[in-house]
């Protein structure tokens, strides 16, 4: 028997060709995340809400990738390890896991983002990834880091391939890549970049090359290839984020592609989650956008009102831009909003609180209903585009 032969016997669920169809669903879902994607990459946002929804991203994607291999720290502990705080001794090596995914995926950011530079998926490639999962990690990684294993491994009832396979496994992943894709020859669109992502992300899971480390070197995989293909730096935790959050049906997924040695079931269950993630990631820019016009409307607003006193025509814009978008708040809630605003109203009487809400009711800023307050946001229509209302079913 020859090694072609002997390795499509042993391994016949890495046919390394095209062993997934995308059915209407997921091409319709497909159509929607290159749709988003391109509306985020338009979206402008303010430097700061920028940096902090980057910041946000990276530690989500992050906590998301080492959590599920087991580690327990919180986007609050792993915020403060992001921002060079150190941890207590106990939780040492779990900061370590997470600083290295955290330095990985800045590398890439640099590297694709900033510098332009994209390369093709290779032995070295994924060996480089795996060494920076790795770092000095010692004892609790069971692999040295950057290096194929030499062992036979077994991951529940998965037995990995041989370790004399490995490589050449991962010879064929990286020659069949650039094949069935297109990113070599500059044809690829980003929906191939997509399923090329997820399809080498499942790959690396069933090839196993390492000891430890397979899946978080399996998500930075994907992770760059979407970064590589235009994913926005915004959102470059949401495939992670969404395994870790269903990560029984992750694992049930991996498995059932392996036996049936069909990924389309895969395909359509993380292309769902790359889509509703982009959704939200979406949502919060529309959020922060509307911010930015309710706070130029109410500034315009306050700009055409005449006044005495400076300091009770401040009071009330603050009054107006502290208030929440979406609820309706007793007067007494409204004074709490800010630390600014308790501070002020504290020395003032209930009846000024009231004068300063009926100013911004006469303005239109807020409506009332039965003593509770909310911004009436439909000032905002003439900051819309214009569209046709109600039913467009033909007469």
């Amino acid at each position: 028997m020859s090694f072609d032969d002997e390795i499509a016997r042993r391994y016949p669920h890495l046919k390394f060709s095209k062993h997934w169809e995308l059915e209407g669903d997921a091409l319709y879902l497909l159509g929607g995340c290159d749709a988003i994607v391109e509306a985020i990459r338009r979206s402008p946002l303010q430097p700061e809400y920028r940096k902090s929804l980057l910041q946000v991203s990276m530690i989500k994607g992050a906590q998301a990738t080492t959590a599920i291999e087991g580690n327990t720290l919180t986007e609050s502990e792993i915020r403060k390890v992001a921002e060079g705080e150190s941890l207590a001794p106990s939780k040492q090596y779990q900061e370590r896991e997470v600083l290295n995914i955290l330095d990985a995926m800045n590398e890439m950011l640099q590297a694709v983002a900033v510098d332009g530079r994209g390369t093709l998926i290779s032995a070295d490639l994924i060996k480089h990834l795996h060494r920076g999962v790795g770092r000095e990690l010692g004892q609790h990684f069971d692999a040295i880091p950057g290096q194929f294993r030499t062992d036979a491994r077994v991951v529940g009832p998965y037995r990995c391939p041989q370790p004399e396979h490995v490589e050449e496994l991962v010879t064929r992943l990286a020659n069949f890549l650039p094949q069935e894709f297109g990113f070599a020859a500059d044809r690829q669109t980003f929906a191939d970049a997509v399923v090329q992502a997820i399809v080498t992300h499942v790959y690396l899971e069933w090839i196993h090359p390492f000891g430890d480390g397979n899946g978080r070197t399996g998500r930075l995989l994907e992770f760059y290839i979407l970064l590589r293909a235009g994913n926005p730096d915004i959102a470059s935790h949401i495939l992670s984020n969404f395994y870790n959050q269903t990560r029984p049906e992750y694992y049930r997924q991996i498995d059932q592609a392996g036996q049936t040695r069909d990924l389309t079931a895969f395909l359509r269950y993380a292309i769902q989650g790359y889509h509703d993630g982009l959704k939200q990631v979406m949502g919060a820019i529309a959020a922060s956008n509307i911010d930015v016009a309710w706070r130029y409307l109410v500034h315009s607003k306050f700009a055409e009102r005449p006044y005495r006193k400076k300091t009770v025509f401040k009071r009330r814009r603050r009054l107006a831009l502290a208030m929440p978008p979406a609820s309706a708040l007793l007067p007494g809630e409204i004074m709490m909003l800010t630390p600014e605003l308790a501070r002020e109203y504290s020395a003032l009487t209930e009846r000024t609180l009231l004068r300063d809400l009926e100013e911004l009711r006469q303005m239109e800023i807020v409506t009332e209903d039965k003593g509770k307050f909310r911004l009436n946001l439909d000032l905002l229509g003439s900051h819309m585009p214009r569209h046709r209302q109600g039913s467009t079913a033909a007469a």
